[in-house]
C-alpha cells in the first residue's frame, strides 16, 4: 500500500484514520459480527474468526483488511498463524464524536421547543 496515506483535515496527522473510515467500516454486518468476536479480548486467529459463520476464511481475511485499515484491529504473527484483536481507541473516538452530534442535537431541540412554546 505504498503511496496510500492517509492525511486528517483537522488534525493535521496522518496516523490515525478518521471517525468516518471506522463508520464507513462498521458499516457492513460481516465486519460488525468481527469485531464484536474480536470484543471478547483474546486475540483470534482467522480460522477461528471463520467457525460457524457461511464466510470463507478468505473473506474473512478481506474484512479484517478493511477493519485494519479503519484503525479497528491489527493482527500479529505467531508462527504460521495471524492473530487478530480490536483496538478500542477509534470505536471510543467514534463515540465521542456521536456524543458531541446529539448534544448538538439536543440544543437544536430545546432551542426550537423554546421557539414553539414561546
Amino acid at each position: 500500500m505504498a503511496g496510500n496515506t492517509r492525511r486528517s483535515r483537522s488534525s493535521g496527522t496522518s496516523r490515525r484514520p478518521s471517525s468516518a473510515a471506522v463508520f464507513a467500516a462498521l458499516g457492513d454486518e460481516t465486519r460488525l459480527a468481527l469485531v464484536e468476536a474480536l470484543s471478547a479480548g483474546a486475540p483470534l486467529s482467522i480460522t477461528r474468526l471463520a467457525d460457524g459463520r457461511r464466510v470463507t476464511r478468505q473473506a474473512i481475511t478481506k474484512h479484517l483488511h478493511v477493519l485494519a485499515a479503519a484503525g479497528l484491529v491489527r493482527g500479529t504473527r505467531q508462527g504460521r498463524e495471524q492473530l487478530w484483536e480490536l483496538d478500542g481507541e477509534p470505536l471510543r473516538e467514534a463515540r465521542r464524536q456521536l456524543e458531541l452530534i446529539s448534544g448538538e442535537w439536543d440544543a437544536a431541540l430545546s432551542r426550537l421547543k423554546a421557539h414553539v412554546d414561546g
